[in-house]
């Protein structure tokens, strides 16, 4: 079962619960799946930062709250307290995978 968004989006049933990303609204969702991450499975293998670069990949508007938010989804925190506790642990975390891939 897919869910279509208003942008002709096919977002799967399985990433649009609540229970399974919490923190995650629609449009994070649909960014997600453009990115080729269908599931809660594909973040959980692919990581919050890694993930940040695909969807950052496919869509340029995405903002370092998305990194926020998938990681308190992973993590079960609130979005603003990754922001505020994991920002410096993440911001490394992204400079180094953005560093490797150029090499």
């Amino acid at each position: 079962v897919n869910l279509l968004l208003s942008h002709q989006t096919l977002l799967p049933a399985a990433m649009s619960t609540p229970d399974n990303l919490p923190g995650l609204g629609l449009k994070s969702l649909a960014m997600l799946a453009a990115a080729g991450i269908h599931s809660r499975t594909d973040l959980e293998r692919i990581g919050s930062v890694h993930a940040y670069l695909q969807v950052k990949a496919a869509e340029q508007s995405a903002s370092l709250n998305l990194l926020w938010a998938m990681e308190g989804a992973l993590t079960g925190q609130d979005w603003r307290v990754v922001a505020r506790e994991e920002r410096t642990r993440l911001l490394l975390e992204l400079d180094a995978a953005k560093e490797a891939a150029h090499r």
